[in-house]
């Protein structure tokens, strides 16, 4: 007889289960078997198909879920999260059906429909680590997913699992991409017309234009934003709706706008066409749509039409100064162009993290420069890189970066003209590294002058607020950040601003309740737990501010305050001494 050779192929593997079902058993085993069968029947399994996964076994209160993609299998976890609390809504506290989930990628076993091997036991074991309603995921998934998904990651470090022989590297979706759905209340319109740009669907037939088709959806957003009678929401939260069906009239009140845009851009070797349609979020009613084919050396000239298509059509008697004004040519070197969006792509993924992206991101940057040693936006940008790199603590931060950075900002802002993104990003570079914050805070303002939609710009003037000992002016800013992107998936960075600005004006009732915001959103934001620790001690609360120093030395155990220099978020001498001697009362050693 000949032995059956045995099968193994690689697979995503999705493991879930229900937190606390023997208890909720007890209570009413009837009603929980009912209640989890529906959850099954009408969230699961939709779900599972939709991102085309298959349901290997149901072993009680489990489930075991495989998947051909890394990607697949995360989304869908999210979406499982999302549905399970948007069932539980209304629900008892103690009789929620709520999930703990665990993925992994590594090499199964195929017996008939079955599958068997440590790619299987892994995820199990992340589902037993994970907390209620928490996703965690292993290495080998977190590096095929980092860029792709709009989902912050806590790193959990390395974790040895039974019966697993060697450790694992564990990653934790951090809350703020998983549930926040469950609790959104719908926004108030703004008091002038307010719209939001989906992405578009690259229908490219190579995948690699995704960065084509997500610049061109950046481009409109900016060319929108300057509008001042317009309400345009960032590129940030627009993107939480990428790769999944979107409700426009949820969508609508989600992000409190009353029109949203949506589209396609396909490439096809020099030729462009971009399908555009405006729809009125109360309604669902369209409004307009059209298509624009041309030239790719034509492409900002498509923009324009689609831009001007899409004004027209919500405020026919828009100023043509307003309209003139938008269209500007970012560059004349389509080679530059690409460069530029391919390093904008790069930088959407940085805050996800990993120290590659943003060198990634700068060499793009300079690429584009090479090729244009006019482009404002391009230098801007690079300037943006190395911010990036010092706040992460990748930079140097020497005599000879510094002096790079000032001369980036110096293009960036010398060229930029009307170029919102040039001076908001060298000006805050000028601020945060070069030192001069009068002139990189007076740019800033420039951009928001230009351009009062850009979200980013009111964050970081709100840092700039900061800097200057202007604690209710950087309030009001990190507010309309907060309002022009609400869903952003990195809100606590604009929450934790908030949280330093009261600090500042020592308020730290309010400093702690902001810090709080932000730790909901990424449980181990370090910026936040330190803010936390140091507004409890400076305002009496030492066992507290004891308890946050525990965790803060568990997420850094070599945080000294002998190393805080770098990482004091005032620039006031007094200020960040108050900081300091905050967290050396809530026992950081010396």
């Amino acid at each position: 007889m000949t032995e059956k050779r045995t099968q193994r192929r690689l697979a995503a593997i999705l493991a879930a289960d229900v937190v606390g079902y023997s208890r909720l058993m007890e209570l009413d085993e009837t009603g929980t078997l009912a209640t989890l069968k529906s959850r099954r029947n009408e969230i699961l399994v939709p779900m599972v198909a939709q991102y085309n996964g298959r349901v290997v076994k149901v072993m009680g209160d489990g489930v075991l879920v495989e998947f051909a993609s890394a990607v697949d299998a995360v989304q869908c976890a999210v979406e499982l999260q999302k549905g399970f609390a948007g069932a539980n809504q209304g629900v008892p506290e103690d009789q929620r059906i709520v999930l703990r989930i665990g993925i992994n990628l590594g090499d199964v076993i195929v017996e008939g429909s079955d599958l068997y091997g440590d790619g299987v036991n892994v995820a199990a074991r992340l589902e037993g680590l994970a907390e209620p309603g928490g996703i965690y995921v292993s290495g080998s998934v977190y590096e095929q997913v980092t860029g792709k998904l709009m989902l912050a990651f806590d790193d959990l470090s390395e974790h040895t699992l039974k019966n697993i022989m060697k450790p694992v590297r564990v990653y934790r979706a951090a809350a703020g991409g998983i549930d926040r759905s469950a609790a959104r209340v719908a926004l108030a319109l703004p008091d002038k017309p307010s719209i939001a740009v989906l992405p578009f669907t690259n229908m490219s037939n190579d995948a690699d234009q995704e960065y084509f088709a997500d610049g061109m959806v950046e481009d409109l957003i900016t060319a929108l934003s300057r509008m001042r009678w317009l309400f345009v929401i960032a590129r940030n939260s627009s993107f939480t709706y990428k790769g999944r069906p979107a409700d426009v009239k949820q969508v609508g009140r989600e992000l409190g706008v009353r029109y949203v845009l949506e589209g396609s851009v396909r490439k096809a070797g020099n030729r462009v066409r971009i399908t555009g349609q405006l729809i009125d979020a109360a309604t669902g009613g369209h409004l307009w749509a059209n298509q624009f084919d041309g030239e790719l050396e034509n492409i900002f000239d498509l923009q324009d039409k689609v831009t001007a298509s899409v004004v027209g059509a919500m405020a026919p008697k828009l100023e043509e100064a307003e309209i003139e004004r938008s269209r500007r040519k970012p560059t004349e070197s389509h080679d530059a162009y690409d460069y530029y969006l391919r390093g904008l792509a790069s930088v959407h993924t940085v805050f996800g993290g990993t120290k590659q992206a943003v060198s990634d991101a700068l060499r793009l940057f300079y690429g584009a420069i090479e090729r244009d040693p006019n482009f404002a936006a391009a230098y801007g940008m690079a300037a943006w890189c190395h911010v990036l790199r010092k706040n992460y603590g990748w930079s140097m931060d020497d005599a000879q970066e510094i002096a790079e950075v000032e001369r980036l900002a110096q293009h960036a802002t010398r060229l930029a003209k009307d170029d919102a993104v040039a001076l908001y990003t060298g000006g805050f570079a000028y601020a945060q590294i070069v030192g001069y914050l009068d002139t990189g805070a007076a740019l800033i303002d420039r951009a928001l002058a230009l351009d009062p939609n850009l979200a980013a710009a009111w964050h970081l003037s709100g840092w700039a607020r900061i800097y200057l000992g202007e604690p209710d002016t950087a309030i009001e800013h990190m507010a309309r950040a907060m309002r022009l992107n609400p869903l952003d998936p990195f809100i606590y960075g604009m929450q934790n601003g908030t949280a330093a600005a009261h600090f500042l004006a020592a308020r730290y009732g309010e400093a702690t309740k902001w810090a709080e915001k932000a730790l909901t959103e990424h449980t181990n934001y370090l910026p936040a737990v330190r803010m936390l620790a140091a507004s409890h001690a400076c305002a009496g609360r030492l066992s507290q501010a004891r308890d946050v120093m525990t965790r803060i030395r568990q997420i850094d155990p070599d945080l000294r305050v002998s190393n805080l220099a770098n990482i004091v978020p005032f620039r006031g001498p007094q200020d960040a001494a108050r900081y300091i001697e905050g967290l050396r009362a809530a026992g950081l050693p010396e």
